[in-house]
């Protein structure tokens, strides 16, 4: 039995699982609606315990001949998957700016060239990885990277389609198995990039996609004993919730957990070009784990700066993602805008000042003005906890060493952004606790580079060899160069 394909946005898609290379639809589903104007767009199939169990078995049978693969073998396979997700370019950044709110123009001009990337690059990378010699007085090491097994990919709402080869990427380039659960509220992309897969030949089972909730499917994928790697992207308590599941199995993790990035501006910072870069941490209706949320200014510039940025935010075009002009769309889903919502008004009721925004805005249910706050002390829920929506914060400071208290005093660390001269700011960021920070620009990204926070944003490093430190056992083969001699006396 195989459950019709839905319309979408002119994209004919698949409700249904991905499963050892075929669709495998579910008795249960659930509907689906699109944050741009609430109407449903179907039906998905819900992944059940026999899902994820035919799911993992077909991975692990699928295992030994991909793993057994040279790099160089997989390469060709790759090259095919991410040349399919260019033929279906369009289909999907309509797919996702339908089912995600995500904008169109971000989807053309940003998530899908990089989703192609994201599969070449690791592939092209694994051949480097093979093999590499360390050579000792005593022996020849030859240090391996061997696949791990079945790996888990769990990915959120927030940019289904880059996370996902994000983390494809390294784990089929390096010989592993996966099983990916897309978001529940917008898992449309994931499902076609299946069909990329089988297009481009991948054999069966080598990637598989059950859809589903996170307390259900997600939970039944990470308990299983079978499983060799977790990655997932998304909140703190469902990371705490896939550790201890996979911690029952030893089954190591790594966790993207987002963040309350500091966005500190000097006294000695070009203000028109902090504030037109703060303007972007609204991109995406502030649904960015990265974005710099809590704003801290220097006292004798902040006048200023607020007026400079008001005038960049008012210039920003709230409205329909699928509109090439919008810059602002929808919140995923209605309790979402109700958190948002909630946050502001609990923080205003706290006494915090509204500069601009801090209601919904007209255009739509699921649409909130771009909003910042200040007069917000340090303790307060709206700078310590993460907002994920349109919503900043900001406060000032008198000194580097109170903006840097300021910057590391939450305990999240993910990312940062620090304005001023160059010298001067890159000083003040050596000094942030966080995984990255960028210095006078944002967003500027490189496969090569290390991706990942410290304390409450996360465990591990994805890009370049750390996605395949993490995906990949690593082994060490000793070769002695003089005959060897046993003794007790060494170790």
């Amino acid at each position: 039995m195989t459950t019709s394909l839905l319309d979408v946005a002119g994209v004919k898609v698949s409700p249904d699982h991905y499963i050892d290379g075929r669709r495998v639809p579910s008795a249960t589903t659930f509907e689906l609606f699109s944050p741009i104007d609430q109407k449903p767009l179907g039906r998905i199939a819900e992944g059940l315990e026999d899902h994820t169990e035919a799911a993992i078995a077909a991975a692990q049978r699928a295992f030994p001949a991909w793993s057994a693969m040279s790099a160089s073998e997989r390469l060709p396979y790759l090259e095919r998957f991410a040349e399919e997700i260019g033929k279906r370019a369009d289909d999907f950044c309509r797919l996702e700016s339908t089912d995600a709110g995500v904008l169109l123009s971000r989807m053309r001009h940003g998530v899908v060239p990089r989703a192609m990337l994201n599969i070449r690059w690791f592939a092209q990378h694994a051949l480097e990885l093979q093999n590499r010699p360390i050579d000792t007085e005593q022996a020849h090491h030859i240090v391996r990277h061997d696949p791990a097994g079945v790996v888990v990919i769990i990915t959120p709402w927030n940019a289904p389609l880059m996370l996902s080869t994000w983390k494809l990427g390294p784990a089929l380039a390096a010989g592993n198995t996966c099983v990916l659960k897309p978001p529940e509220w917008a898992p449309l992309t994931c499902s076609l990039l299946a069909d990329c897969a089988d297009a481009a030949g991948l054999p069966p089972g080598v990637f598989n996609v059950v859809q589903g909730t996170g307390a259900s499917t997600g939970a039944w994928l990470v308990g299983d004993a079978r499983i060799a790697r977790v990655s997932f992207t998304g909140s703190v308590p469902t990371a705490k919730s896939i550790a201890q599941a996979a911690g029952a199995n030893l089954v190591p993790c790594s966790l993207e957990l987002g963040g309350k990035s500091p966005f500190i501006v000097l006294e000695d910072a070009d203000l028109d070009g902090a504030a037109a870069t703060g303007a972007l941490m609204y991109r995406n209706a502030g649904q960015v784990c990265l974005a710099g949320t809590r704003f801290l200014v220097h006292e004798k510039v902040a006048e200023r700066f607020i007026a400079t940025m008001r005038s960049h935010v008012a210039k920003l075009n709230v409205g329909d993602p699928r509109d090439e002009a919008t810059e602002v769309g929808p919140i995923i889903h209605p309790r979402q805008v109700e958190r948002v919502e909630g946050f502001v008004q609990r923080a205003v009721a706290a006494g915090a000042e509204l500069l601009w925004g801090g209601e919904r805005h007209d255009f739509g249910a699921q649409y909130f003005k771009p909003t910042m706050l200040t007069q917000v002390a340090q303790d307060s829920e709206i700078v310590q906890n993460e907002v994920f929506g349109p919503v900043l914060t900001l406060q000032t400071f008198a000194s580097d060493e109170e903006a840097i208290a300021l910057a590391n005093g939450t305990d999240y660390g993910l990312g940062g952004v620090c304005y001023g001269e160059t010298g001067h700011a890159t000083e003040i960021a050596k000094q942030v606790r966080t995984g990255f920070i960028w210095v006078n620009s944002f967003g500027i990204r490189d496969l090569a580079a290390p991706f990942g926070g410290i304390k409450r944003s996360g465990v591990g490093r994805e890009g370049g060899d750390w996605s395949f430190e993490f995906f990949c056992d690593v082994k060490d083969v000793v070769v002695p160069k003089k005959p060897f001699k046993a003794s007790f006396s060494h170790r």
